[in-house]
């Protein structure tokens, strides 16, 4: 429902074109927004610019960071000799929330997808195999999804990764 208010229809429209923010969702967060008092508003805002201007990808493993490496590729006392391939930057984080893997990540952003016109060269994967070449990386553990596309992309890489002569 489309109110006679510009403004909240736009902050509304602007919700709903967020993943997975349904019509419903979208006029709660935008009425929430409008009972916020204008100190909250604004800080509100700021956060989703410094966000938006403060985070980049990590220049070693391509995950989310504020700084140019991140810090869990900063961290010596994990194991740099392993990398974990993910499609995306939430996989680190359910692997981290875990407190299990000791090693370190590759985030592909993405897999390969001929159906949505994604194919190796939109992903990270060249960014890996550089990493691969210049690192003393001993194992690559492939963990994409288990879906088509994570199947296809788990593939590929198994196809480059063969003559590198990397466990």
């Amino acid at each position: 429902m489309e109110t006679p208010i510009k403004p909240l229809n736009t902050l509304i429209e602007k919700f709903r074109s967020l993943s997975g923010v349904g019509k419903k969702s979208a006029m709660r967060m935008a009425f929430s927004i409008l009972d916020m008092d204008n100190s909250d508003a604004y800080d509100f805002a700021q956060a989703i610019l410094d966000a938006k201007t403060q985070i980049g990808l990590c220049s070693v493993c391509q995950n989310l960071s504020s700084e140019k490496i991140c810090p869990i590729c900063e961290d010596e006392a994990r194991d740099h000799s392993i990398v974990c391939v993910v499609e995306d930057y939430q996989a680190v984080i359910a692997f981290e929330k875990v407190k299990e893997f000791k090693g370190v990540y590759h985030v592909l952003h993405g897999t390969i997808s001929p159906m949505r016109s994604v194919g190796p060269d939109q992903l990270k994967i060249k960014e890996l195999l550089q990493r691969l070449n210049n690192d003393d990386i001993k194992e690559v553990i492939v963990a994409t999804n288990y879906t088509v596309e994570g199947e296809a992309t788990a593939m590929y890489l198994s196809k480059i990764l063969k003559p590198l002569d990397i466990k």
